[in-house]
């Protein structure tokens, strides 16, 4: 995927007749129509595809603004907070977001909709091109991948937004803008359609070259979470907020059909165990090379960054405590750290628990994911302590008080260790095909399990998939039957997801209000003069909780060149 380098030059490859042919893709005819000469060369064509695979999320929650290519939804999730000044970027205080105040949201809908269309004007050209007759099994596959990032473009949309226009071809001149709404449940359906041909076509492995472009399995695997998605209480005509077709989905068959979808992976895959960890550094390394557990991600590299060649945009760099230089613009909230089991897979509500010693005897993933006081980080131990006596003992070098930019220092007392290369530089440093996962097997498992757990008689193996995931994790076997095995299950997903994209969207499925708007918990430290350290648990700050931030609403800017769109609800 290495040329894919070039794509953030052709985010709207729409508008390519406007650059010169030998510019931008390097062909000789400089009086041809650009367009034309592309669609009669294989090679051309796989380079749109190319194009298109930037419409996947990378470590930035949005590529148009400068602080938001740094940090994503995490930080709008249960599990951390934006954490620079502890400005509310997200716009979840206050009144919330409105739709002329979208804080760093404002561009997803224009952006994902730029893609839309240029899948579409591909999917329009491409049976009919040179390029078809030339090599069709070739441009079959290409064609399969643009339908492909499209299914998973309206799957990101329908999580956002609720039901929006199907479009599967690209409109003209001529054309009506003035678009309506479909049903979510029409687009669920369109979707899964979508995913369903292609992942007849797509390959169901590539070989190492190719890692980050799509497979029968990535196919599949959006298939999975969106059914499953589908079948949550969010979208439930009986609990959803606003028991509207924008929203629900009526199927009798949901929770089954979420279970066969994910069970179509299983059998692929035969069933088998994720790959074993003996401790938290093996666990940390799944998360930063290809491996066989991923089943779609972004790859990243020397030759490709997330924003050109901006390096500070990964996460070594965007999210290290200040004291390393780093910028630790996502901050866990103390909130989410309880959710980590202790290293006997009892919970912090247990006697285990030593409310005096947080950080003792954790479960392995507690030590992989996150950063607290007194890590071993980089070759030192991490320091958010504020010292009584500067002259007995210094401020720590993580603290306001620290080293570096300590407006970065963390207001929660944690930091965000997955996903980092502790091997290369804080600032600038560059690991072979680190990927960004976009989806891979612990998710399924964990689909499974849920999808099971709301079908009768089906305890049993809903139970062998949350172990499957939950015992590579060190912890020992769960037994849980009912409610707690469904509050298993959820803690699951919270603890071996994290940072990746998911709790943003599964607080809200499972309707969790508590973990929707809540205190956010801090842990300040403190070095006493007799060189103790202490804390105490304080409110950071408080995030509250509307019901119209199930959902995003629709830009203001966006409705006024369409006004048949209807607005969500409650904006």
């Amino acid at each position: 995927m290495k040329n894919i380098k070039l794509t953030y030059l052709l985010i709207l490859f729409v508008l390519l007749v406007s650059y010169s042919c030998e510019d931008v893709l390097e062909t000789n005819a400089k009086d041809a129509f650009a367009e034309d000469l592309i669609y009669e060369d294989p090679d051309q064509v796989e380079r749109l595809v190319y194009t298109a695979y930037n419409s996947t999320e990378g470590w930035g929650v949005n590529r148009f603004q400068w602080w938001s290519r740094r940090f994503n939804i995490e930080a709008a999730s249960f599990e951390a907070k934006f954490n620079f000044n502890n400005l509310d970027l997200f716009k979840l205080r206050s009144v919330g977001i409105t739709p002329s105040s979208m804080g760093v949201w404002l561009q997803k809908w224009s952006n994902y909709w730029d893609y839309v269309r240029s899948c579409n004007e591909f999917l329009d050209r491409i049976d009919n091109s040179v390029a078809m007759s030339v090599d069709a099994e070739r441009v079959n596959v290409l064609k399969a991948e643009m339908k492909f990032l499209r299914a998973n473009l309206y799957a990101k949309l329908i999580n956002y937004y609720g039901g929006v226009p199907i479009m599967n071809r690209a409109l003209g001149l001529q054309d009506d803008f003035n678009l309506e709404r479909n049903s979510y449940e029409e687009c669920v359906d369109f979707i899964v359609s979508e995913l369903d041909e292609v992942a007849a076509i797509l390959p169901e492995t590539r070989p190492e070259t190719e890692f980050g472009r799509a497979t029968k399995l990535s196919a599949l695997a959006v298939k999975s979470r969106i059914l499953l998605y589908a079948a949550s209480k969010l979208h439930d005509p009986s609990s959803a907020p606003a028991n509207d077709p924008l929203y629900v989905y009526t199927k009798s068959s949901k929770w089954q059909d979420a279970a066969d979808a994910a069970k179509e992976i299983v059998d692929i895959v035969e069933g088998r165990d994720l790959i074993a960890v003996a401790d938290a550094e093996e666990y940390q390394k799944l998360f930063l090379s290809p491996n066989q557990d991923i089943l779609f991600a972004r790859p990243y590299g020397s030759a490709y960054y997330d924003f050109g060649t901006d390096a500070n945009s990964l996460w070594d760099q965007t999210q290290s405590p200040n004291g390393y230089g780093g910028w630790g613009l996502s901050s866990p909230t103390h909130n989410f750290a309880l959710q980590f089991n202790m290293q006997d897979g009892s919970g912090t509500t247990s006697a285990a628990f030593d409310p005096l010693n947080p950080n003792a005897n954790r479960e392995m993933r507690y030590y992989a994911n996150l950063l607290f006081n007194g890590a071993q980080f980089r070759g030192r131990d991490v320091q958010y302590y504020l010292s009584d006596d500067v002259n007995k003992f210094p401020h720590g070098l993580d603290s306001p008080e620290g080293i570096g930019n300590t407006s970065h220092s963390s207001k929660t007392g944690y930091n965000i260790r997955k996903f980092q290369d502790e091997s290369v530089d804080v600032a600038g440093g560059i690991s072979p095909q680190r990927p960004y996962i976009l989806y891979r097997l612990a998710e399924i498992y964990l689909n499974y399990a849920e999808a099971l757990y709301h079908i009768p008689g089906q305890e049993v193996v809903a139970r062998e998939y949350l172990n499957k995931v939950s015992t590579r994790a060190l912890q020992p076997e769960i037994t849980a039957s009912g409610d707690e095995l469904l509050e298993a299950i959820k803690r699951e997903r919270r603890v071996e997801l994290c940072f990746e994209g998911h709790n943003f969207f599964d607080e809200r499925r499972w309707m969790e209000d508590d973990h929707l708007g809540f205190d956010i918990k801090g842990l300040k430290w403190t070095k006493t003069d007799d060189g103790s350290l202490t804390f105490v648990e304080e409110t950071v700050v408080t995030r509250p909780w509307y019901n119209k931030h199930y959902y995003l609403p629709i830009p203001s800017v966006e409705l006024e060149k369409a006004p048949s769109l209807l607005q969500n609800y409650d904006y």
